[in-house]
């Protein structure tokens, strides 16, 4: 998998209709907050795609810094009618994620397959 150089550690997959990235490693970002949005934003526009699942395993999401930087990402896929979804929240980091109400305006699924799927199994034929 490609690696994308930036203060975030991002390893990139795309798929036929969208891009599947996880933050890998340690990431300890800066006081400054690094813009987590910008990255991901950029990563889209070259791909020209606005469907992304995030994998967040290895991210805390508990410091409101990080939300922000999601929720906007959010916003601005959604303006161009695209989608963006979570996976792999930490039990701390879904209940902090869930306190700030933000459950249902960022999708979080348990793993890459499920919020690949949108949470709806394959049904047999």
């Amino acid at each position: 998998m490609p690696t994308l150089a930036t203060e975030w550690n991002l390893e990139v997959d795309r798929g036929p209709d969208g891009l599947w990235v996880r933050i890998v490693g340690p990431v300890r970002p800066s006081p400054a907050c690094p813009q987590l949005a910008d990255a991901l934003w950029s990563l889209l526009e070259r791909h020209f795609v606005y469907r992304l699942v995030l994998d967040v395993e290895e991210l805390d999401l508990c410091d409101d810094c990080t939300v922000n930087q999601l929720v906007d990402l959010s916003g601005r896929i959604n303006q161009h009618d695209g989608m963006l979804r979570l996976c792999g929240l930490s039990p701390r980091t879904r209940k902090a994620f869930e306190k700030r109400q933000l459950k249902g305006y960022i999708p979080c699924y348990q793993d890459r397959e499920e919020a690949v799927m949108g949470g709806c199994p394959l049904k047999p034929r």
